[in-house]
């Protein structure tokens, strides 16, 4: 196989599928049209996940792709949170009874920017709508900037258990090119004071494919994140879109690695990683073999939502705050984006859903194949027929024409299975866009980041 042909044939960008159908081509307007079957659909789990998004930072990087907004004020924060807990109020009306909480995560922007008085009142609103209980799992993405004394304390408080570090690169100069100053010995010190105040799980974000980020530079920053021996690593691509996030524009074309520099980045950092001890998991997590995410991947459990990789089972993920995403087995909806709709949706006392998706049925037939090769690299043949019956011989179909006409370098069907051969799992996502029937591909200002 001819990694550098393939490489310069692929489309200018594919989805990373953390969704299928991807989030872009969720509809105005079909968030509120979906809100009684998510409410019933909440009510009828057995245990739901949440997400609470804080859009804010206290210093905005260039790369950044997420829905947030730079302040120096905590004040903008405050009112916020009080908004958080209307929200969360207003589903407490409209719920029989106490949905069980198997997961909560709190992502941004900057969640750790929330002080101890905010985490407090969200704890308490969370408590009155929500059953915790002792398997119930508290995540928090976490920027070193904004660890005063006392912060890791408060963030124990309110029930901590796994910490998500955001580290990208430590090279002075890669930092600097993307406005991201943080030095390896702030990162280890918050490291070192999570694990004392007794966090179980620590994951760390690094980066390639950064503006100016070499590959010895890359192995560098790999070397000093596996010396803090955390217990999930996560290797993102970024994803160069300034004509989606316009801050990205402070990002020099010309200093950003190409594509097959991208590949060699991602592959060589993928196999340090590995020869420390770490399990792969899918195309961009590592996980120490006793993690649960490495046991779900060897026993077949591995799914994949909008945080990345989970073993979580829930069939809902519940969406809190501006630009939050849920889903259920009917569709997505999400919340207001821009935060001062979300507000005066809550201020009229209304759940602020508002784009969405509801599935068809082929849709169910195509979202499952292709969590299964971004999960585990290929499918199995009879289990998508025994599954969905009749409605997936379209896509087995169409199947059968990927390995045999369009990606036979790619791909094979064998033993009952359509798999993804090893030397192309990093182009997993090409895969899966063949089996994509939303997907429209553009050379000009692509929807998606760079394929590799």
């Amino acid at each position: 196989m001819n990694i550098e042909n393939i490489i310069a044939r692929l489309p200018a960008g594919l989805p990373r599928y953390t969704s299928y159908p991807p989030a872009n081509h969720f509809q105005a307007g079909v968030g509120r049209s979906l809100s009684t079957a998510f409410v019933n659909a909440v009510e009828a789990a057995p245990h739901v996940s949440v997400y609470m998004h804080i859009p804010f930072c206290d210093r905005l990087c260039w790369f950044c792709g997420c829905h947030t907004k730079h302040t120096l004020r905590y004040e903008p924060i405050q009112a916020y949170v009080q908004s958080l807990i209307g929200e969360i109020g207003i589903w407490g009306s409209k719920l029989a009874k106490k949905p069980a909480m198997s997961r909560l995560h709190l992502g941004g922007g900057s969640p750790s920017l929330l002080r101890e008085a905010e985490l407090k009142a969200l704890r308490e609103a969370l408590e009155s709508v929500f059953a915790f209980n002792a398997d119930t799992e508290i995540s928090v993405e976490i920027d070193p900037s904004d660890i005063g004394e006392g912060q890791i304390e408060n963030l124990a408080r309110f029930g901590l258990t796994r910490a998500s570090i955001g580290v990208q690169d430590f090279d002075p100069a890669v930092q600097a090119a993307i406005n991201r100053p943080q030095s390896f010995e702030a990162t280890r010190d918050v490291v070192q004071a999570l694990r004392r105040a007794g966090v179980t799980s620590v994951n760390i974000d690094a980066l390639y494919g950064l503006p100016l980020q070499t590959l010895e530079r890359l192995q560098q920053t790999i070397s000093q994140v596996i010396s803090l021996t955390p217990d999930r690593i996560a290797l993102f691509g970024y994803a160069h879109v300034p004509w989606l996030k316009t801050h990205q524009r402070m990002i020099r074309d010309e200093d950003l690695p190409d594509t097959p520099a991208r590949y060699v980045q991602a592959r060589t950092a993928s196999e340090d990683i590995q020869a420390a001890g770490y399990q792969a998991i899918g195309i961009d997590h590592f996980a120490l073999p006793n993690d649960s995410l490495a046991v779900a991947t060897r026993e077949g459990r591995l799914h994949r939502n909008f945080q990345g990789y989970t073993d979580d089972t829930a069939s809902v993920l519940l969406p809190l705050g501006a630009s939050s995403v849920g889903r259920f087995e009917d569709g997505y909806i999400q919340n207001e984006v821009p935060t001062g709709q979300y507000l005066s949706r809550i201020e009229a006392g209304e759940l602020p859903f508002s784009r969405g998706l509801a599935l068809v049925a082929e849709d169910h037939v195509r979202s499952f194949i292709i969590e299964r090769l971004m999960c585990d690299y290929a499918f199995c043949l009879s289990e998508v027929q025994s599954r969905f019956g009749a409605q997936s011989r379209a896509a087995l179909a169409h199947g059968h024409k990927v390995a045999d006409e369009m990606l036979p370098d790619l791909c094979e069907i064998s033993d009952g299975m359509f798999k993804v051969k090893p030397d192309a799992w990093p182009l997993v996502r090409v895969v899966a866009s063949k089996f994509d029937t939303w997907i429209v591909e553009t050379a000009e200002k692509p929807q998606y980041s760079k394929a590799v």
